[in-house]
């Protein structure tokens, strides 16, 4: 009996999909910046997204590509001691080219009742973080290797995120091959750039990762099935694409419990996307659906719970303004907070649309 092909689908964040849907521009743009390398405004990049959209994901899959082009990566989250794992991270991605002591090493062996081994620190490199990076950045600069630092889930209240703004744009200036690569929620994102303290970041350029198109949803979702060994029905695919409505993490969780529903299948059927939307959907709700709704302020939800009342996708500023009781200019201050945050889409003309898929049934659920 053959073996059952292994599930190609990763509903886990921050796992690269076997297809990036819909972010064939943004790949291609930051790739070449790793080949044209100094002087490429690609290099100083932030992603921008609601949860769910593949922020990490993307930034994983262009750490991985990097090192194809030239470069080594340091890859970190925005949390407290960021600019040591900067450091470390790029010691030990540079390992190749750059002659750096053991962090530690054996000192001696002690024999008796208990086995004990004590160990010995190598001396901490003298200067500070960017005299330290500066001489990594020398030394892989001899090999004509470059540095990327890639910072996920960017936040404005971490001093750290200052310090490396700062030392990032003194290295640009020096002309050193290094780049700088963010991920962020849109309000953290924004907050962030508001900072005085590193307007710099202002100049970078910035990717709005949205919903993807339904025909690359499609693509990606036939094409990572067929690459495992297995078929698609016709009727399972148009209901899967119109399941996912275009969220990147949606369709690895649709395709992930499709797949599962009857992996010795040599076909998924229509039966199998519809048992795996109602799993993907409880998994979007507690993981996305419920944390979203926590941040938001009492205004915002009156405001959302506005655009309820309209069956269709879209809204009208000055009806969801009516609806509240209050004149357009109150309801807009709420409509940039949303926009801000990635939960509503501002279509233009007074129109808005609620970006984050599935939020508006579960909105109607818990406003009931």
């Amino acid at each position: 009996m053959p073996d059952t092909p292994r599930n190609p689908f990763t509903p886990t964040f921050g796992r690269i999909p076997p297809f990036m849907a819909g972010r064939d521009d943004v790949i291609r743009d930051i790739v070449r910046a790793f080949d044209q390398g100094i002087g490429n405004p690609n290099l100083s990049t932030i992603f921008v997204g609601a949860r769910g959209t593949g922020k990490t994901a993307l930034l994983t899959y262009l750490c991985e590509e990097s090192l194809a082009h030239g470069w080594v990566a340091a890859s970190v989250s925005a949390l407290p001691g960021m600019l040591e794992d900067i450091e470390e991270r790029a010691l030990v991605a540079a390992g190749e080219f750059v002659e750096t002591p053991d962090a530690m090493h054996l000192k001696g062996i002690n024999i008796g009742q208990l086995l004990g081994v004590e160990w010995e620190r190598a001396p901490v490199a003298p200067g500070n973080w960017r005299t330290r990076m500066t001489n990594i950045l020398d030394m892989l600069a001899e090999h004509g290797v470059g540095l990327l630092i890639a910072v996920d889930e960017v936040r404005v209240d971490l001093d750290e995120m200052v310090q490396l703004a700062s030392v990032y744009q003194h290295f640009v200036r020096e002309g050193r091959k290094v780049a700088l690569l963010m991920a962020g929620l849109p309000s953290k994102v924004a907050a962030l750039l508001q900072d005085e303290s590193v307007s710099f970041l202002r100049r970078a350029n910035y990717y709005q990762l949205g919903r993807v198109d339904d025909d690359e949803i499609r693509i990606a979702l036939s094409r990572t099935v067929e690459a495992a060994g297995r078929a698609v029905a016709d009727a399972a695919l148009d209901e899967a694409v119109s399941s996912i409505s275009g969220f990147p993490y949606m369709m690895q969780l649709v395709g992930y419990h499709a797949w599962e529903a009857f992996p010795g299948n040599e076909e998924i059927a229509l039966l199998d996307v519809k048992q795996a939307e109602e799993y993907a959907a409880r998994d979007v709700e507690k993981k996305i659906l419920e944390t979203t709704y926590r941040e938001l302020s009492k205004g915002d939800l009156r405001f959302l719970s506005a655009m309820l009342e309209d069956e269709d996708e879209e809204s009208d500023l000055a009806d969801i303004a009516r609806r509240m009781g209050k004149k357009s200019n109150y309801a807009s201050q709420y409509k940039r907070r949303l926009v801000a945050q990635g939960i509503v889409e501002d279509r233009g003309h007074g129109v808005l649309a609620i970006e984050v898929p599935l939020f508006k049934e579960y909105l109607r659920k818990r406003m009931r």
